[in-house]
């Protein structure tokens, strides 16, 4: 068992991602660093080490410079995060690609963040990546390697394949690192001198659930430092070994997870996509002591019928995080899956991300009421979002936060950036939130997820965590449902326990007289998934979508 006490005094760190790397490999230079259970694929840090600089330098060889954009359009495959680390050693900047976009989301990506270059997979589910690239930048079939010129991307210069297999216009991963012979240890070493560690190494696209994608702009002391204090609250240290089954383009898997375990030298155990027996097999095989996930993907291998065949009681820590914790599911973590040590964090790319967090000797209750408090060096608070007024203890306001942390602006987006980043530098998070006496946070919801009912104010949260006390119900959303009379009312859609033979009339009757009567769900429709975006996060907006379908006779 680890000591519960993490010292909160220790000082920012100012270092590059490649000097973090470094660092951790020569301390623990034969330790595994990467494992994927499912291919036997397996490296030391010194071994992840050696890939990364060859692959730099194939890059720097190609010609790729300090400030350009490197698209990773990926699932999470082995090279993923060796290009993490190969780009953030040569200045060049980690842009990272949703899997699920389509061709109109790619286009949109790669004209706004001026992208020079893209690596790709073959595909991912039903999108075919290189049809959709050839469709964008037909001058790929034509054009020699390294001479593109797009009619449609005048800034794209190198495409790349994520494998050994050729495509016409494309280099290849081992023709990436076959150059690398063409440059010298000290042009190498001399690119990483001229580093700053406050130099741009990062770009995310928020999820977009409202307008336009906005680049989220990095830097390697954002989130090297985030990393750092994500795996300390864990108490991460080289024994440690984490199960990472979530996507690698979204701050939860390349910086909660990546940059975590780099910076205590904790070897990481990718999943290449979640299935609930691969994340079952890689925690039993590996003795893995920490899991990452969204509520969903915990309550998918909770209710897998395999579940008690596999041995989970290596299990000590990790992170659910991505949307609200139901109650019972944490108990089941906990009890079940001997996760006593599970926490629980809260926070937006804009900030790196995490800005408060549970800490693993926090009570239950803190842990599926709160999103913990603020970690180190980062400071949050709750304002009127009207007046702009810090609010005091126990009254509910936009949450803010101002540190380390904060994002270096919007890609090309000078308004939005002012828009998100106060004068005094504090980020606004359009979250709606709560802080306590102790100063843990309390997420009550968005400005957009409220739902206002005849001038009554609706949270969400409140209604789904009371309709989890319904044996019958396995997971709830709550969503606004537009309506003639009240403007909006409670809709609520429901995915049911296996064999439950339930109908909305009984989830209504079981809210009254235990509910304000205009908080009951005015709408109920069982559903068998949420949409999501890519990283676990559901859109509510789209819940909202589905009703004017679902019931046309809205009042």
């Amino acid at each position: 068992m680890t000591d519960n006490i993490v010292d909160e005094t220790v000082a920012l760190k100012e270092e590059t991602l490649g000097q973090i790397l470094d660092r951790t490999v020569a301390r623990y230079p034969d330790n595994p660093a990467i494992v994927y259970v499912d291919r036997d694929f397996r490296l030391t840090w010194k071994e992840f080490s050696r890939v990364v600089d060859e692959t730099a330098k194939g890059l720097m060889a190609l010609g790729v410079q300090k400030g350009e954009k490197v698209a990773v359009w990926a699932t999470n495959i082995p090279f993923w995060v060796t290009l993490q680390f190969a780009t953030a050693k040569i200045g060049a900047v980690l842009l990272t690609v949703n899997t699920n976009y389509k061709t109109a989301e790619l286009e949109y990506l790669l004209t706004q963040s001026e992208s020079e270059n893209l690596f790709l997979i073959d595909g991912f589910q039903d999108t075919d990546y290189i049809n959709t690239v050839y469709e964008l930048v037909p001058e790929l079939r034509t054009c020699e390697r390294g001479n593109l010129k797009s009619e449609r991307f005048p800034h794209l210069k190198r495409v790349a394949f994520l494998g050994p297999e050729k495509h016409r216009g494309m280099y290849t991963i081992p023709e990436i690192r076959a150059l690398s012979v063409m440059v010298s240890d000290d042009d190498y070493l001399a690119r990483q001198e001229r580093l700053s560690p406050h130099d741009v190494v990062n770009m995310q696209y928020t999820s977009g659930t409202t307008g336009f994608p906005k680049g989220v702009m990095l830097t390697h002391y954002n989130i090297g430092n985030n990393g750092y204090w994500i795996g300390a609250n864990q108490h991460f240290t080289e024994n440690d070994r984490l199960c990472l089954p979530v996507p690698l383009f979204h701050c939860f898997g390349c910086v909660l997870g990546v940059l975590a375990a780099v910076n205590h030298g904790t070897c990481m155990v990718v999943l290449e996509g979640f299935d609930p027996i691969q994340v079952m097999m890689s925690v039993e095989e590996e003795k893995c002591t920490a899991l990452y996930g969204v509520p969903t993907m915990f309550i998918a291998v909770l209710e897998h019928p395999l579940f008690k065949k596999f041995d989970f009681s290596s299990l000590r820590t990790g992170i659910m995080a991505g949307s609200n914790c139901p109650v019972h599911v944490m108990e089941q973590v906990i009890e079940k899956m001997h996760m006593t040590d599970v926490t629980i964090c809260y926070g937006l790319t804009e900030n790196s991300p995490v800005m408060t967090y549970t800490r693993t000797d926090d009570d239950l209750r803190v842990r599926v009421e709160t999103v913990g408090r603020a970690l180190p060096h980062i400071e949050v608070k709750v304002i009127d979002p009207e007046t702009g007024e810090e609010l005091p203890t126990g009254a509910q306001g936009e949450v803010c936060c101002r540190g380390y942390s904060v994002m270096k602006g919007y890609y090309n987006n000078p308004e939005a950036t002012a828009e998100a980043i106060d004068a005094d530098g504090w980020l606004h998070s359009g979250d709606l939130g709560i802080l306590d006496e102790d100063g843990n946070l309390s997420i009550t919801g968005r400005h957009k997820d409220m739902i206002i009912r005849g001038g009554e104010n609706i949270y969400p949260k409140e209604i789904e965590e009371f309709l989890y006390r319904m044996d019958e119900i396995m997971d709830v959303q709550v969503a606004a449902v537009p309506s003639k009379k009240y403007g909006e009312e409670v809709g609520a859609f429901v995915i049911l326990k296996e064999g439950a033979d339930v109908e909305p009339s009984d989830v209504q009757d079981f809210c009254r007289g235990k509910i304000s009567r205009y908080k009951i769900p005015r709408y109920v429709h069982f559903v068998t998934e949420y949409p999501m975006t890519a990283s676990g996060k559901i859109q509510k907006y789209k819940l909202t979508e589905m009703s004017e379908e679902i019931w046309p006779e809205r009042r």
